[in-house]
């Protein structure tokens, strides 16, 4: 069963089999775990969205419409749960409070690739959620305009204009950090 396509296995698991459901989930936990990684930055907080994710996914399974691609409507799910999770911690402690200046890079600091991935990943994490969220999934999770539109639910062309202001916005506070 492990070849089987997610409609599938979808199927299969709604009419009780739950070793298809358990395909979908070693076949998508990665992947959604990547998502929430990137979207909330922290292994635990990543791990609680990801089975979040996948009870929820199991709980809601029969609403799954067939005609969508699977990986779209798990990442919908994996998304909202991440951005869910931002809203509760923005709610509870300054937004600030993590992101303090860091100093402009001597030579030595520039050619620090590990500083400079920090940098990256602190520059994304301060981008409003709409936006990081069309970087993570353009540019970490590798998926089209399209794909992006999908699992979004935003036309294309908002899907493209978001990634345009995203990563103008994402050079702006990497000059500001002396990264580019």
């Amino acid at each position: 069963m492990s070849e089987a396509g997610d409609e599938t296995l979808v199927r299969a698991c709604l009419a009780g089999d739950r070793r298809a459901f358990e395909q979908l989930l070693l076949r998508y936990e990665k992947p959604v775990y990547n998502v929430a990684l990137r979207m909330l930055r922290t292994p635990e907080d990543a791990q609680d969205i990801t089975q979040t994710v996948f009870l929820k996914a199991f709980e809601n399974l029969a609403t799954y419409d067939v005609s969508h691609k699977f990986y779209s409507w798990i990442y919908r799910i994996a998304v909202n749960e991440s951005i869910n999770a931002l809203r509760r911690k923005d709610r509870q402690a300054d937004p600030l409070g993590d992101h303090h200046a860091a100093p402009g890079p001597g030579p030595a600091t520039a050619a620090d690739t590990a500083q400079t991935d920090v940098r990256i990943q602190s520059a994304i994490a301060a981008l409003s959620t709409e936006y990081r969220t069309v970087i993570v999934l353009k540019y970490f999770v590798e998926c089209s305009y399209a794909e992006i539109s999908e699992i979004l639910e935003i036309e294309e062309k908002t899907v493209k204009s978001r990634l345009f202001t995203a990563r103008q916005r994402l050079k702006d506070l990497l000059a500001a950090q002396g990264v580019v």
